[in-house]
């Protein structure tokens, strides 16, 4: 496709967008593995349900916060100032997670938490924006996904920067690495301001339209007051008390969205309606996708087979981007005798002997190699589509894309039955698989989804649905923690990813029932 059919923001928000993934997903990558490292090792010595509730906690907020970052963008602050206040709030939690206390630690999350809530809604809307031309309306889902390689070429590369600098030098400076990289994202950005200032337009609002200080009155204070009352209740209705917390806090946010469809003028309620659809569904996606930084980084330290070849092996050594493994007979350490406890007794190496170990974390790297690798093909798929007239709608590639996310997770229950029920260590292709399926679904869904709700969306609440969008992404992702540290109360891990497929599946076929209306929907805006 050629450059003409693109504004030229694209490529500035896309290498902002990639350095600023990559500060995100590098700390990602490490964040679970960083909290169960012991105390003495520089990591946090938390317990493995600990871990999944601060991690499912943190992703959701993480995703929550941009429906008010996307609030004061649109009405106060503009798209730009958000990002540029964003990206550096970011860098500062980065920057504070090297700092080894645990203080610092819940420090530099709040930061990273409201940093994105700045930065990450206001962005795509910025993107979106620079497509309302008419000469590169017919480009958005594909500008959008573009976009979306830019977030994983920098998802790819940040692992093994982590990988490197932890082994080296520590997890500290594996956060350094982060900062470093966020600080990258905003100076791009900054420098290519001349590219993007046409896109930030904040738009009056109109009559019946509510004040910022009434949005916030609906939702903020409720959403800190349930919150509080979901973490005092006594005993624990959904698992622990940051569950509970998270979900009460939750319900006056989705409530303000309803009432905003309830409230809106005949023009916007269709469109407004078939977003909140549609962020339903994606509900399910994402609580299945982001078990990848928690129940599949478990899989690959402990049930995947990652012995490297002996002249591999070394030549990795140079650089120390691999983990090493030591039998030490009767006082080998914990994390080398967990490995050593269900590999072929062959691999098992004598005693005084190492192996080196592909490191956790470039598993991380899996998922954006796969999103770049096929990204080209899935957009040259949709134009070939469109120029025979038969692309599909943006909805029905949603759909599309909850059918093949079910389906990884049936990739993962075959991985189980590989390893013999747990018994001995799965190849890493099953891995490679499950991710190289998922992340199919995902193209088909997540840079749809962003492309959707800019087409849908009433002008002057864009990045506010933008929000919105981000809020179901936020849901999803506390469930994955809560779904992941169910992780251990399952006897066959076959029937953990059977769960993982029947949500999936339950999602598509909700989002299939609501093909129609949502087509009409999209008939009824000219963009279909």
């Amino acid at each position: 496709m050629s450059q003409n059919n693109h504004p030229k923001g694209l490529y500035i928000l896309f290498f902002t967008e990639m350095w600023e993934r990559f500060g995100y997903y590098l700390m990602l990558g490490i964040f679970s593995l960083y909290m169960l490292d012991s105390w003495e090792n520089g990591g946090m010595g938390f317990g493995s349900l600990q871990k999944s509730d601060i991690y499912g906690t943190y992703l959701g907020l993480v995703y929550l916060t941009p429906f008010l970052g996307g609030l004061l963008a649109d009405r106060v602050l503009g798209y730009r100032k958000s990002i540029i206040a964003g990206g550096l709030l970011m860098a500062a939690g980065y920057f504070t997670l090297s700092i080894h206390d645990t203080s610092a630690f819940f420090v530099a999350l709040t930061l990273i938490i409201i940093g994105n809530g700045f930065f990450k809604p206001n962005i795509s809307t910025l993107l979106g924006n620079l497509y309302n031309k008419d000469e590169y309306k017919m480009n958005k889902d594909a500008g959008y996904n573009i976009f979306y390689m830019g977030i994983n070429i920098g998802a790819f590369i940040c692992n093994f920067v982590a990988a490197f600098m932890r082994n080296n030098y520590g997890w500290n400076w594996a956060f350094v690495a982060a900062g470093i990289g966020m600080i990258i994202g905003v100076t791009t950005f900054a420098l290519g301001q001349k590219s993007v200032k046409e896109a930030d337009v904040i738009r009056p609002l109109e009559d019946g339209d509510m004040s910022t200080g009434k949005i916030l009155s609906l939702t903020l204070l409720p959403m800190i007051i349930c919150g509080v009352l979901g973490y005092l209740i006594p005993g624990n209705l959904l698992g622990t008390d940051t569950n509970d917390a998270f979900i009460f806090g939750c319900i006056p946010v989705v409530g303000f969205f309803i009432y905003l469809y309830t409230k809106a003028n005949e023009n916007d309620k269709r469109p407004i309606g078939a977003l909140l659809a549609v962020y339903a569904c994606l509900v399910i996606f994402w609580a299945v996708f982001h078990q990848n930084g928690d129940a599949l980084t478990v899989w690959a330290e402990d049930f995947t087979e990652r012995t490297m070849p002996e002249a591999f092996g070394n030549a990795v050594d140079k650089v120390s981007m691999a983990q090493t493994v030591t039998n030490l007979g009767d006082s080998t350490d914990a994390k080398s005798a967990a490995y050593f406890s269900n590999l072929s007794p062959e691999k098992i190496p004598q005693q005084g002997s190492s192996l080196k170990l592909v490191s956790t974390e470039l598993y991380q790297s899996i998922n954006p190699f796969w999103v770049v690798l096929l990204t080209p093909i899935v957009v040259g798929f949709w134009g070939f589509l469109r120029r025979k007239k038969k692309e599909p709608s943006t909805p029905t590639k949603i759909a599309i894309g909850l059918v093949i996310t079910a389906l990884s997770a049936l990739v993962m229950a075959g991985a189980v039955a590989a390893s013999n029920d747990l018994s001995m260590k799965a190849s890493s292709l099953w891995l490679i698989a499950s991710y190289g399926v998922i992340t199919l679904g995902e193209l088909c869904l997540s840079p749809m989804g962003l492309s959707l709700v800019s087409k849908l969306s009433p002008p002057r609440i864009t990045a506010l649905m933008m929000g919105g969008f981000f809020l179901s992404t936020s849901i999803g992702n506390k469930l994955s923690g809560m779904l992941s540290g169910m992780w251990e109360g399952f006897a066959d891990k076959k029937n953990f990813f059977y769960m993982n497929f029947g949500l999936a599946m339950a999602a598509a076929l909700m989002m299939i029932l609501l093909l129609r209306w949502l087509n009409k929907v999209m008939k009824e805006k000219g963009i279909y």
